[in-house]
């Protein structure tokens, strides 16, 4: 079922590379890719800590957690998208993709994973 989302997910972003559903620890249940020099495993594994960590340090200043993070590199872009409290969507994009779309599509794959999940 994930499987089949992400797939779908990665075909309505231009440019997608790969696609990931990431548990809260940093584990991907299950991911798509079409970059073969890419570890995905590691990435989720990276980034999640990473927005665990901003999202302690947002809630000492009570701004609340992080819902998406974006980290964009010269060869490569990353968005990291909230689904519930327990779940991330990982994306990895080519530079010259549409972030705006591709923000827009985590956040509408979320809203139908958070119900896959529940």
């Amino acid at each position: 079922m994930f499987l089949e989302r992400l797939n779908d997910l990665s075909g309505r972003i231009g440019g997608a590379l790969a696609v990931s559903l990431v548990a809260a620890d940093g584990i991907p249940i299950e991911s798509v890719s079409t970059a073969a020099d890419l570890d995905v495993d590691s990435v989720a594994a990276e980034l999640v800590a990473l927005a665990s960590s901003i999202s302690k340090e947002q809630r000492e200043l009570s701004v609340g957690e992080v819902r998406q993070f974006t980290i964009s590199g010269e060869q490569m872009t990353f968005l990291l998208s909230r689904v519930g409290t327990d779940f991330w969507l990982l994306a990895a994009l080519e530079p010259e993709s549409s972030l705006g779309r591709a923000r827009f599509e985590l956040r509408r794959a979320a809203l139908y994973l958070e119900d896959d999940l529940a």
